[in-house]
């Protein structure tokens, strides 16, 4: 664990992979950092499952995101070397997408239009090449599309290797303004700039419309090698993918479920899990069912993320969805380049957070709102 700067110039509020990135970039330009979490990389980061996927992750009308998607995939290779890549299991094996029905591939072929659209490198694939490039397929697949551009990693390994590079306080925070953080241990940390990167949490923190979007998640165990490449499956209508990790462990996710702060397990997410990606991947049957969990993402109302300076003068990093994973080191080179006074990678101006209704400056926050800030 890194030691913690007495005079810190940025102060980060949340641990998760996007705070914890943003950290680690930071220090390597050269910034003192800390970041403040009361238990750092056990949000969403801890139940995501790692897809890099830009192109399975378009859809129509947000080609904004997808550009900010398409930047992040072409930065995590050299993200991923910064940390050992290795280590955090980085794979670049692409990623197949599937349709269990005839309505499914009817929902796969609108997308593969979009892809064409949008110019973007994909394989449409009948039923036979799908088998072909993954064997554990169900026989009665329809037609799927392949993606070399999509990528995957262990983000409980790359928060692992941040953490052993970034210096941490474990509090949670109760005030923030542009330079200042009051934390519930009751100290204040001052720096020069202050970044939230709070996840889910961001909404209660600084007033912006973040809510937290839940989803569970299994962790299979079998033989390395059972499932060659991630797949992402449309069976009847709904979405489940299987990302398998070089040491045979294979992520299944996960629900989206408009339930609050609720991290609860339920048998209904794990029956639905379960039973649609078996129905996918029926040779997954007879594997060790080793976890469960929940972890909640945050979701702004057009799906965009929140990357920016606000009014408040406080530069926000947050409100990432589903992509938290993917976008960490394109955000982190964003914002460094803000508190840096430069010129980010990119034009951040769709992801401002002044494009929500205007917040008083300073806000401060309810404290009895604000136990167990995490991201």
């Amino acid at each position: 664990m890194a030691d913690v700067p007495s005079k810190p110039d940025v102060i980060i509020v949340g641990g998760g992979i996007i705070g914890l990135s943003t950290a680690w970039q930071l220090l390597q330009d050269g910034a003192e950092v800390v970041v403040l979490d009361p238990a750092p990389g056990t949000g969403a980061s801890h139940a995501a499952a790692g897809m890099l996927a830009p192109i399975h992750e378009a859809y129509w009308g947000e080609s904004h995101i997808l550009e900010l998607n398409l930047a992040a995939s072409q930065a995590w290779p050299a993200f991923a070397d910064s940390l050992g890549a290795d280590a955090v299991d980085y794979r670049r094996d692409g990623m197949l997408m599937a349709a269990y029905d005839a309505d499914d591939k009817a929902l796969l072929d609108n997308l593969g239009d979009l892809h064409e659209q949008e110019g973007l490198p994909v394989e449409r694939l009948r039923s036979r090449e799908c088998r072909a490039r993954e064997p554990l397929l169900a026989p009665g697949v329809r037609g799927g599309v392949y993606s070399p551009l999509d990528h995957q990693v262990n983000p409980r390994r790359v928060v692992a290797e941040l953490l052993n590079r970034v210096p941490t306080i474990s509090a949670s925070a109760t005030e923030v303004s542009r330079n200042q953080v009051v934390a519930s241990d009751g100290q204040t940390v001052t720096g020069q700039q202050v970044v939230v990167a709070a996840g889910a949490w961001s909404g209660r923190l600084l007033g912006v419309p973040i809510r937290p979007i839940k989803g569970q998640i299994l962790r299979l165990s079998g033989p390395s090698g059972l499932l060659q490449l991630p797949v992402r499956g449309v069976v009847r209508g709904s979405s489940v993918y299987a990302v398998p990790r070089s040491d045979g462990e294979i992520v299944v996710g996960a629900t989206q479920e408009e339930q609050g702060f609720d991290t609860r397990v339920t048998a209904g997410g794990v029956y639905e899990l379960l039973r649609d990606v078996l129905a996918l991947l029926p040779g997954l049957s007879e594997i060790d069912l080793v976890e469960t969990w929940a972890g909640l993402r945050p979701g702004a109302p057009d799906n965009a993320p929140i990357i920016g300076t606000g009014r408040d003068g406080i530069v926000y990093a947050t409100g990432h969805y589903r992509n938290g994973i993917l976008t960490a080191p394109i955000t982190a080179t964003a914002v460094s380049a803000l508190v840096q006074g430069h010129e980010p990678p990119l034009d951040l101006s769709p992801f401002s957070p002044n494009r929500f209704d205007s917040r008083p400056s300073g806000h401060t926050p309810d404290p009895e709102h604000l136990s167990g800030v995490s991201a």
